[in-house]
């Protein structure tokens, strides 16, 4: 499952995933093409998303992770979909409303022929271009702190789609991969199709799409 990914764009790249999926405008540039490091999302970590409000794409910032079912004894946020006949996820994948995607630049997965300790190794699109996540985002009233620290109120909160790994990934994580929108068509059918259409997205990526970097690796030391 994915539990870390990346974004890091230059304002060149920020402008080019513009036209390319056709999105926002200056409000886009000046949140994410003004920062110069890379910005690590882990899970309960805020990061960039967007999301369709009166027909119009809108950036806004979230949260990572879904609150856990009812009946479940762990805290942990739910960050990845993959059983989307689960009763949990069915009435938020049917509302077209609370679909979304979350720009990124390269993810990561833990690798199982690792161990203590386990090695996370990072994949990036081939051509080195941005991507989107499929995401579903929901509001939700709570407490997204530590005992410490806690965060109780209103969070705006968003988790990954996620599929079967393709032959890249799978030697290095055999159980899942996130949904990776390339194309503006990806990003149009996830945001603005049927539920058929949307889910018909959730496949693994080509294996000449993406490809593992090792230089990444350095970088998130």
């Amino acid at each position: 499952m994915c539990t870390l990914y990346t974004l890091r764009l230059s304002a060149w790249e920020v402008r080019n995933l513009m036209r390319h999926y056709t999105l926002i405008g200056r409000e886009w540039e000046e949140v994410i093409g003004a920062r110069n490091d890379a910005l690590e999302v882990y899970p309960n970590h805020e990061a960039p998303v967007v999301t369709v409000r009166d027909s119009q794409r809108v950036l806004e910032t979230m949260r990572w992770g879904f609150p856990p079912p009812p009946g479940v004894a762990s805290k942990a946020p739910v960050v990845n979909v993959r059983n989307t006949n689960s009763a949990y996820w069915r009435p938020t994948l049917a509302n077209k409303a609370q679909r979304c995607v979350v720009p990124a630049t390269a993810f990561a997965e833990p690798d199982r022929n690792t161990s203590k300790p386990v090695v996370i190794r990072w994949f990036r699109r081939t051509d080195g271009e941005p991507f989107f996540f499929a995401g579903l985002w929901r509001e939700w009233h709570g407490d997204r702190g530590t005992k410490a620290k806690p965060n109780v109120g209103r969070h705006k909160l968003y988790s990954i789609l996620t599929t079967a790994p393709n032959g890249i990934v799978a030697p290095i994580h055999e159980k899942a991969m996130p949904v990776l929108l390339m194309t503006p068509a990806d990003v149009d059918a996830w945001l603005e199709g049927t539920p058929a259409e949307a889910l018909g997205l959730q496949k693994p990526a080509a294996d000449n799409a993406i490809v593992m970097d090792p230089t990444l690796e350095k970088k998130a030391a």
